[in-house]
């Protein structure tokens, strides 16, 4: 990476817009997360978007609730969930304060600090597994709970921020259904990667759970 515009932070009017814009627009982009070890790089290459209460995919659905409020704003702050019991996955809130919205950020290319994130990825088989997929990514970071809340525009000393980074062409984003949505929310077209790219997850359609007999 360069000192030049690749390095620049992300302000709080790149979040304050639309998810659907916001969304792909991510692609391409620098996650840095500071850790005790050193920082994590991560080029952003598989997002989702989630538009709150008009979106049935949406933990933001139904409204407000204890485990959801982050999602309400203000933009440019993180969004942690735990699930399944076992992993944390981490969204960037956007669009107006109080309209719940954010981007599941799903996979994404180590650029820099792979050897902090090998350490909490002992079941990779290469680099490019290390954060491919929402969980992996989480777990390669160091995300959690904690983090719930927190401004990734806060500037260079915080936990998380996002640079510039090097977007793709237009030409190279590719767009299709979210993976594992199921209902009402299944058929957007809301999930985007960058065409080609091997960190990029691998697509799953909903299988509804099977009921204990």
């Amino acid at each position: 990476m360069t000192d030049g515009i690749e390095r620049t932070p992300l302000t709080r009017d790149f979040f304050d817009r639309s998810v659907l814009e916001v969304a792909p627009d991510l692609l391409g982009r620098t996650l840095v997360r500071t850790t005790q070890d050193g920082p994590i790089e991560v080029r952003l290459t598989e997002v989702e978007a989630y538009a709150g209460e008009i979106d049935p995919g949406s933990h933001a659905f139904r409204g407000r609730t204890r485990r959801n409020h982050a999602m309400f704003g203000p933009p440019g702050h993180a969004y942690v969930y735990f699930t399944y019991g076992m992993w944390h996955c981490l969204n960037l809130v956007c669009g107006p304060e109080g309209m719940a919205s954010g981007v599941l950020l799903r996979a994404g290319a180590i650029e820099a600090g792979a050897e902090w994130a090998r350490k909490r990825r002992l079941s990779a088989r290469n680099d490019k597994e290390l954060a491919k997929g929402p969980a992996r990514l989480a777990t390669a970071l160091g995300i959690d709970r904690t983090l719930n809340g927190d401004d990734v525009v806060a500037g260079p000393l915080a936990p998380l921020y996002v640079l510039h980074g090097t977007p793709p062409p237009r030409d190279q984003v590719r767009s299709g259904p979210r993976t594992g949505v199921g209902g009402g929310g299944a058929h957007q077209l809301w999930r985007f990667w960058i065409d080609g790219d091997p960190t990029v997850s691998q697509y799953r359609a909903h299988a509804p759970r099977r009921r204990a007999t």
